[in-house]
């Protein structure tokens, strides 16, 4: 992936051109790159790219790289609220989730929110890229949002445990963004608030689907009481990772 990076080439040009030398240029930049990746950096933050859901993204250190995981968030919802008129995407970071449902979708009024407004310009630019109309706003969670007014709510909100912090991989610990990655001492304090938020804008029958961290089932889903259809979703790993409720009617 570097070296195709530093060549500018796609995959495809390694295999079909193996006699071709690397220019003193092409070198240079290689050689830069193993560097920053020998010293920890994630792959995606030097290539400044990173998949999601078929489609590019670009990301820097100021947001979380977009994990394969998340995207059963936009699989559930597609089940769950596929025809929703208005939703959020609450702590968007490079908006691969807001804009990918606005694209599977169509959905017209589509927001994002995110505490970090280094993270609202990369997913701006993300937006505009990819031909998505997103419209975002710097906040925390959904503080500035109005009462009832939307029908679904998505969200990968930060769910690690602040003691767990050192024992993460250094491509994670030592780079991305600390706003992105810890959830607060048991790494549900912010599914407390999250929740409360949602409650709050979500019409009568609207959705709310968010990612959860793999011990954090029980925990986030005893948060949900009232909440009707409750359901848990697991990746393909087997792993408990996205939950879904109803808001009730009344």
């Amino acid at each position: 992936m570097l070296l195709c990076h530093a060549l500018s080439k796609p995959k495809t040009y390694l295999y079909t051109h193996p006699e071709d030398e690397l220019s003193e240029l092409a070198w240079i930049h290689y050689g830069r790159y193993l560097y920053e990746r020998l010293q920890g950096k994630p792959t995606q933050y030097i290539t400044k790219t990173q998949e999601f859901y078929n489609r590019a993204f670009r990301v820097s250190p100021a947001v979380l790289i977009p994990r394969p995981e998340t995207e059963h968030i936009i699989e559930v919802a597609l089940d769950r609220a596929r025809y929703a008129q208005r939703t959020v995407d609450i702590g968007a970071g490079s908006g691969a989730i807001a804009i990918t449902w606005q694209l599977e979708t169509g959905c017209k009024e589509t927001f994002a929110t995110d505490i970090s407004t280094a993270a609202i310009e990369v997913a701006r630019s993300n937006s505009r890229a990819l031909g998505a109309t997103v419209q975002f706003a710097a906040m925390d969670l959904a503080s500035a949002l109005p009462n009832q007014a939307f029908d679904l709510v998505l969200s990968n909100p930060p769910y690690i445990p602040e003691p767990e912090g050192q024992t993460l991989q250094r491509e994670v610990r030592d780079w991305e963004p600390p706003v992105a990655l810890f959830g607060g001492p048991t790494g549900v304090e912010i599914y407390e608030r999250l929740i409360a938020d949602a409650s709050r804008i979500l019409k009568p029958g609207g959705w709310l689907i968010m990612e959860i961290g793999y011990q954090a089932q029980s925990r986030v889903t005893a948060l949900l009481e009232g909440w009707q259809q409750i359901e848990v979703t697991a990746d393909l790993a087997g792993w408990p990772r996205v939950v879904s409720a109803r808001k009730p009617d009344s």
